[in-house]
């Protein structure tokens, strides 16, 4: 019964992280390039809503990311897989990006956040960019509040020059993971 569990469990993983159920929605490129930018419009407005001193602290900076990921977490696997766009204050350009993680720890859930990167010089913008990869220890606890979600974690410094901000819309996971995250263009939407 257990191996059932457990292999039914894996199975569900793989199927999202293999199909990308979780990416921007559209028919086109244009179409998803629109759902990507409405979802920086509002994460943006939701972290200026609640951290205000933001607002400031991201137009002052090199460049921005705002990132919508899907986060699942069955027994001892976690996946997730999302969609985002890096902005080039300098240069006001937008670089659309698809993000992938994966990794073992103890749990059970579904954690939908957003998270906002905040880079402060151009190597680390241009790295992130160009290579993307980040390795992370993570333990978390996210619960509904009233009726809905809505918990926001203070920004933390993930590399030297970056911060991270992290909003949940509907936190419903308990877990304790070791992950990896993966950030690449969208060959598909640049």
């Amino acid at each position: 019964m257990k191996k059932n569990v457990f292999l039914l469990a894996i199975g569900l993983v793989f199927f999202v992280f293999l199909t990308g159920f979780f990416g921007a929605k559209g028919d086109n490129p244009a179409e998803k390039r629109r759902a990507i930018n409405q979802m920086r419009q509002e994460t943006l407005a939701e972290l200026f809503e609640h951290v205000p001193s933001a607002r400031e602290e991201i137009r002052r900076a090199v460049g921005y990311a705002v990132f919508s990921n899907i986060g699942i977490n069955v027994l001892i696997v976690s996946t997730g897989n999302g969609y985002g766009v890096a902005h080039d204050n300098i240069t006001g350009k937008d670089i659309y990006m698809k993000m992938l993680s994966g990794g073992v720890g103890v749990g059970f859930g579904v954690k939908d956040f957003r998270g906002i990167f905040v880079f402060y010089n151009r190597d680390a913008f241009n790295n992130f960019v160009e290579h993307g990869w980040t390795a992370q220890g993570q333990a978390d606890a996210a619960v509904k509040a009233d009726d809905k979600g809505g918990a926001i974690a203070a920004a933390i410094e993930v590399a030297p020059g970056v911060r991270l901000y992290q909003l949940t819309e509907n936190g419903i996971a308990a877990q304790a993971t070791i992950q990896g995250t993966k950030y690449w263009k969208d060959d598909e939407l640049n």
